[in-house]
């Protein structure tokens, strides 16, 4: 395994992370404690939750994933061992969450308790706003839609709510989720003003179909040091090629949750087949060739890979040990100008 320090930060984290999002929903206790002990096993050092896991969220399985981890931690007595980081939600339909899901300081302070105590822990090492309280363009959503009522809860009173948690030593660090290049860089300048803790990292969307990161953050993460906890690294599964052609492989995570479409538009298809094209053209597996572009990247810290089986957390971790040619990632980076940016 290889390791990265964040800057502004003493965590020193495996450029492969686990996410754990599929506990309590596709993966039960037992599969999720397997696959916490392999990762452990193969160096992987850095676990990554959210409050409202598992996805897709619903109130009879809410805070499942935590739950799961808590017991994990609980029976292997390994909690100083890894690295954690959770998310507390922002503003959205999710009431069996919270009633109020502003990011104020109530339910910032409510939400890390309740993490915490499924947790089994009283700290976690990076604690993320998982979404902006503003409306943005994240998860996919395009054309920016500005609305002066979601900012009844301003950037300066979630950042000082952050800074009680560190102070009272329930985290270490903070960062933040789905952010945009405003967000990132008015917290720094919030945090060097009045002297509160800066954010370590930004947790955002990027693979081959969604590379939206590269357009202002990545800049900003290399003058800055907030570099990408990068996920969805292989596009839910797309990557993988294996929904081409309309193709719904039994058990698969878009087969059973067709609220899963992000990745499947006319032109993410097309493009997926070209990246499909190029791994069998340099007779390279495309979820390795998928997953060693992520890692890399210059910009990004971890990779935060995902599995239902353990076949693929093997081949997602064995990932780590790819080095792409000079040769391949220009036949990539030919594709990303065909269809750049094809599923944002």
């Amino acid at each position: 395994m290889k390791y990265h320090k964040i800057p502004h930060s003493t965590l020193e984290i495996s450029k492969i992370a686990l996410g754990t999002m599929t506990y309590g929903e596709q993966n039960s206790q037992i599969e999720a404690f397997n696959q916490l002990d392999y990762s452990l096993e193969r160096g992987v050092n850095f676990i990554d939750t959210a409050e409202m896991y598992p996805v897709p969220p619903k109130p009879e399985t809410q805070g499942s994933t935590e739950e799961y981890i808590g017991n994990w931690l609980e029976k292997s007595g390994k909690r100083e061992k890894i690295i954690l980081a959770t998310k507390v939600a922002g503003p959205g339909r999710m009431s069996h969450i919270r009633e109020n899901m502003s990011l104020d300081r109530r339910n910032i302070h409510m939400a890390m308790n309740s993490s915490l105590q499924r947790l089994k822990t009283d700290y976690v090492d990076l604690y993320q706003i998982h979404w902006p309280q503003r409306t943005t363009n994240c998860f996919g959503q395009l054309n920016y839609p500005h609305l002066d009522e979601q900012q009844e809860v301003s950037l300066i009173e979630t950042l000082e709510a952050l800074a009680e948690l560190v102070k009272a030593g329930k985290t270490r660090y903070i960062g933040v989720s789905n952010e945009t290049p405003w967000g990132v860089m008015t917290l720094l300048r919030l945090a060097e003003k009045h002297d509160l803790p800066r954010i370590v990292s930004i947790q955002n969307p990027y693979n081959l179909l969604n590379r939206s990161f590269e357009v202002g953050l990545s800049e900003i993460s290399h003058h800055e040091g907030v570099e990408l906890l990068a996920y969805s690294p292989l596009a839910f599964g797309t990557l993988s090629g294996k929904y081409l052609n309309g193709a719904r492989p039994a058990d698969a995570r878009c087969t059973l949750f067709e609220r899963f479409v992000r990745y499947f538009t006319p032109q993410g298809e097309a493009a997926t087949q070209a990246y499909i094209d190029i791994a069998n053209k340099h007779d390279i597996d495309p979820v390795q060739m998928a997953l060693a572009f992520v890692n890399q990247r210059p910009f990004v810290a971890s990779n935060i890979i995902g599995a239902t089986t353990m076949e693929q957390l093997k081949a997602n971790i064995d990932s780590i040990d790819t080095q792409l040619s000079d040769e391949l990632l220009q036949d990539l980076y030919q594709v990303g100008v065909q269809f750049p940016n094809p599923c944002p």
